[in-house]
């Protein structure tokens, strides 16, 4: 059974850091393309990509909102993923959620992680 599960979220100043891991197993990971999707709280908020690497070639995608702050990595011997977030904002608040997919960016992922809070305080 695929698995994807999300560790490194929690509670940071503005300006500060995180590094979100997400470990697959369960599946060729070398196959797929990972990446990660945040929603923000309150009510209408949809679910955005955040950033995605491709486990075959390293072939990257970075949200504009994201992009020079933010930082995608894997390592195929560990199955994992890791997203390096610097000079983190209040509006990086949300929960994150590692995804899989077949394309960069992911258009439609075919598996979700269960999140990890994120939360930048001003």
């Amino acid at each position: 059974e695929a698995q994807l599960v999300e560790s490194g979220g929690g509670l940071v100043q503005a300006g500060g850091s995180l590094r979100l891991s997400c470990a697959a197993s369960g599946f060729a990971f070398d196959d797929y393309v990972i990446g990660w999707f945040r929603q923000a709280p309150g009510p209408g908020q949809e679910r955005e990509q955040v950033s995605c690497i491709s486990s075959r070639d390293g072939r990257t995608y970075y949200a504009d909102s994201v992009k020079g702050r933010f930082t995608i990595s894997k390592d195929n011997a560990k199955n994992t993923v890791y997203l390096q977030m610097n000079d983190l904002k209040p509006e990086d608040t949300a929960v994150y959620y590692c995804v899989r997919g077949y394309y960069v960016p992911i258009l439609d992922p075919d598996h979700w992680g269960q999140g990890t809070q994120v939360t930048v305080s001003s």
